[in-house]
């Protein structure tokens, strides 16, 4: 039944985000530190897509428990949509944040200001483990990658991501600001949405 989920992430930054965008749903949120055990998934697909619901459904298999779990792109204009769907392993395996976008604005370096647009896409897929059921949604958020960080929010990309409409990165927002315009919010509300209607059809069907 739908009253409770996991989390099918180990990132403990990408966690507590989630968690918070889904504190008003009414249902228990776990998280994979609660099964020690569960396999790390290789996020190894061609999409943001492909690798949520990879990770969704072997973390659902695991548990027997409805699981969520998202991915992230960053398509950057002037790198012809790298580092896309390798964006955090874009320096390498095991990096820092900082040393994917220390890459970042590496490669941007001389690129000016106007030709620096770019776009976070988050996939979500919610997966239920009894017959394997998968739906998707997602969220986009539009910016310019900045010519030097700023702030000391978030986590990822978000020093070096500026929001044109606020004049600020999105390591310079708050969380709860930062929970409201992000591409994951922005995902999460719609995954919200389809968690309450699993959990009341299971209620009307009781």
């Amino acid at each position: 039944m739908v009253n409770e989920i996991v989390l099918a992430t180990h990132n403990t930054d990408k966690r507590v985000e989630i968690a918070a965008l889904l504190s008003d749903l009414g249902i228990r949120v776990r998280s994979l530190a609660e099964f020690p055990q569960a396999p790390v998934v290789v996020e190894d697909g061609e999409t943001c897509q492909a690798n949520a619901i990879k990770k969704a459904k072997t973390i659902a298999n695991y548990t027997g428990l409805t699981a969520v779990a998202d991915d992230t792109g960053l398509e950057v204009d002037a790198l012809g949509g790298r580092p896309g769907v390798h964006a955090a392993r874009y320096a390498g395996a095991q990096v820092s944040y900082e040393d994917n976008w220390k890459k970042l604005l590496h490669e941007l370096n001389g690129v000016p200001l106007e030709q620096r647009g770019a776009r976070f896409l988050t996939v979500v897929a919610i997966v239920r483990p009894a017959n394997e059921q998968v739906e998707t949604v997602e969220g986009v958020l539009n910016g310019v990658i900045a010519q030097r960080p700023a702030g000391s929010g978030g986590f990822g990309y978000d020093p070096v991501f500026v929001v044109p409409e606020l004049g600020k990165t999105l390591a310079e927002l708050t969380p709860s600001e930062k929970n409201r315009i992000s591409h994951r919010a922005q995902a999460f509300v719609k995954a919200k949405a389809i968690l309450q209607r699993l959990e009341q059809s299971i209620q009307v069907g009781a």
